[in-house]
């Protein structure tokens, strides 16, 4: 009998991309753009200037530092996951959501359940697509895995639910200040034009995700054995006796106002004063420290809490951390610009129609090198838009390009948020990537056909 394959461990597979990304940097040419200040004041590359420079292959030794200094750089992120997550953990314990849930249970019949996935999909979305949310909602992600385990679905569609919400929210982002205001100021467009296309787009992407997760979600609560982590332990599985045990009294609404409340002021805050993870952070921490007050927990309780929400997320703070790593080789050996214009050569050959399609591509490989939003257009935007006017096409479709390519990719590679997502909801990688790899492919065809689309019909 064959021995089944088995993906590595995450800690594994994480380093054996920074070992090979450590090799590339003696194999590929060591080269850079010359990078200026536009008219926006932001550093970006400048087309037409790469050039060879001193080559700066990294080491063995430099190697096995990249992993503290992934830790290191990767710091924000990672104590904003712990102190978030611990946060929404003391809401969790106190059973104000899961009491909300039971309520919804008893009064609405199962048909009409399913509507959770398309509902929280689009707000979410929503949510991500103005303010540019990604970090902020992996919290999120143990309530809503909680949620659909009672109602008979399993973790993925409760994890599924705040990743695609969150990345569709990115891919058709109408005004993402980290992505679509970035590119579009480095490609010289007003702000918050074409924002009737990405719409559209933002539309369709809803559609095709939600369709996709409710499919697998009634599959499963008809056949839970169908599940692809069936037999896997969770740390999230709660059964619809259990659920409706909880109560929903006055104390749980005071929780859920809190929440609310919460989140509205992050929302309000980010929009309006830039708000980042210090503001949020500290948010999160009043909104779980006020709802345990209000459950009559004292501090020691409190203190016990977040203790144990610390060791529970503490692994994916550790890939945070490791794919950082990768990230710190690539530029310490100087590759990543290589990496840049390698891939943007083959673009020049293709049809015109064919290029939106293309760019789609290219920005997706490069999300791999590249996973924050805002380093890869401040790297890739400067090249794709004088690329686009001499291949006869709108800039606006390279920055939907662009937007498109680090969006739902995020949720996919192993370098940005797939593992994170996971270790948050207690999912092995290789599972997540059986119930994602298709929908990815789908979401990419979709993407391909709105870029073709635009290109048609002149999108400007």
């Amino acid at each position: 009998m064959k021995k089944k394959f088995e993906l590595p461990h995450i800690y594994v597979l994480l380093g054996l991309i920074i070992v090979i990304c450590a090799i590339l940097t003696w194999i590929l040419p060591t080269g850079e753009f010359i990078r200026e200040a536009n008219e926006a004041g932001i550093e970006v590359a400048v087309p037409g200037t790469y050039h060879i420079v001193e080559k700066s292959p990294v080491g063995f030794f430099a190697t096995l530092q990249s992993f503290y200094k992934g830790m290191v750089d990767a710091g924000p992120v990672i104590f904003f996951v712990f102190i978030s997550y611990s946060a929404i953990g003391l809401i969790l314990e106190t059973g104000a959501i899961n009491g909300l849930i039971a309520n919804i249970l008893r009064n609405s019949k199962d048909k009409t359940q399913i509507m959770i996935v398309p509902i929280f999909i689009t707000l979410i979305g929503i949510i991500s697509s103005t303010i540019g949310v990604f970090e902020e909602m992996m919290p999120f992600i143990p309530v809503f895995a909680g949620i659909c385990v009672a109602m008979g679905y399993d973790t993925i569609v409760g994890m599924a639910i705040v990743a695609l919400g969150t990345a569709v929210g990115y891919s058709g982002a109408v005004v993402n200040p980290f992505t679509v205001g970035m590119a579009q100021s480095i490609a010289e467009l007003p702000q918050l034009s074409g924002a009737w296309y990405r719409i559209i787009c933002h539309i369709v992407m809803i559609i095709v995700t939600s369709l996709y997760v409710v499919k697998y979600a009634r599959k499963i609560r008809l056949d839970p054995t169908k599940s692809l982590i069936y037999g896997d332990d969770s740390k999230h599985i709660i059964t619809n006796e259990e659920m409706m045990n909880y109560k929903f009294e006055i104390r749980e609404k005071i929780v859920l106002l809190i929440l609310a409340i919460g989140i509205a002021t992050i929302v309000y805050g980010s929009y309006n004063f830039g708000w980042y993870f210090n503001e949020t952070n500290a948010v999160f921490l009043l909104m779980g420290i006020l709802s345990a007050i209000v459950m009559g927990w004292n501090f020691n309780k409190i203190a016990e809490s977040i203790a144990k929400n610390f060791t529970d997320i503490a692994m994916a703070c550790m890939m945070i951390g490791i794919a950082r790593g990768i990230l710190i080789v690539l530029k310490d050996g100087n590759i990543i610009d290589t990496i840049v214009y390698g891939l943007s050569i083959p673009l020049s050959y293709l049809p015109k129609v064919l290029m939106g399609p293309a760019m789609l591509i290219f920005q997706t490989l490069l999300n791999f090198f590249i996973p924050s939003g805002s380093g890869q257009a401040v790297t890739s935007m400067p090249i794709m838009a004088p690329l686009s006017d001499l291949l006869g096409i709108s800039r606006q479709i390279a920055v939907l390009a662009f937007q498109f390519g680090d969006g739902f990719s995020n949720i996919v590679w192993p370098t940005a948020f797939a593992p994170i997502i996971c270790g948050i909801a207690g999912v092995k990688l290789e599972k997540w990537w059986k119930f994602i790899v298709p929908l990815f492919g789908l979401v990419f065809l979709t993407q391909s056909i709105l870029l073709i689309i635009a290109i048609i019909i002149n999108y400007v």
